[in-house]
């Protein structure tokens, strides 16, 4: 054996050196790699957060289409006659309009369709819940293709809306009872509505500036 050969094998037992264990690069690498993954979220996080996300969005329309039921059981119990069939107040129309603005397009209409049918069978009747489902649908799909133009404020949203429900629930009393001679109505339906609209719309725009985002948003 050579000189050198003899003096570099006799380093390499001075400072333990083991061909069958890695070497110190390779652990650190390996030992890198390995705690990667666990530095971050665990698989599957983002649907279980957005999952959880969805049920509280859920469970928040649910409340709010109670509170709707509240506000319609109110207008049922405070006597209001106007003389013309289908002008009242509408004060639960705020609270879909507040959903539309702070959740989303399907939380607001399902909030909507939750409170017609339950104030129908609560308090005025299914046939009385059909005019107050054509005036609901026709009202929130107007004031949704509002909302998304960007043009419009809240108060004036909410007074299309109030004029396209009297206008809806008028299209099914013409077909259904009385036949053309309501469009009578139509004139003094529309100014109910814009008024009714207005005075919503105002109570929205408080309620959207007191209201904190957070508790719509996470």
């Amino acid at each position: 054996m050579k000189p050198s050969m003899q003096l570099s094998n006799k380093e390499d037992k001075q400072q333990g050196f083991n061909p069958s264990q890695p070497s110190e690069s390779s652990s650190g690498s390996s030992s890198g790699s390995s705690s990667g993954p666990s530095s971050g979220f665990p698989s599957g996080s983002s649907t279980e957060i957005g999952t959880q996300v969805s049920a509280r969005r859920v469970a928040l329309t649910g409340l709010l289409a109670a509170l709707a039921l509240i506000f319609s059981y109110v207008e049922a119990l405070v006597p209001f006659n106007a003389g013309i069939p289908g002008i009242k107040l509408g004060l639960a129309n705020l609270v879909p309009l507040i959903i539309l603005y702070r959740l989303d397009a399907r939380y607001a209409f399902a909030a909507n369709l939750i409170r017609v049918f339950l104030a129908g069978l609560l308090f005025s009747g299914m046939f009385a819940a059909l005019y107050s489902l054509a005036g609901s649908v026709t009202s929130f799909f107007v004031m949704y293709l509002l909302k998304k133009t960007n043009l419009f404020s809240v108060i004036g949203v909410s007074t299309a809306g109030g004029v396209f429900h009297n206008v809806g629930q008028l299209c099914v009393a013409i077909l259904a009872v009385s036949g053309p001679q309501l469009i009578h109505y139509l004139p003094v339906l529309i100014i109910s509505g814009m008024i009714a609209g207005i005075i919503v719309g105002i109570g929205a725009a408080v309620l959207l500036d007191r209201i904190p985002v957070k508790l719509f948003r996470e």
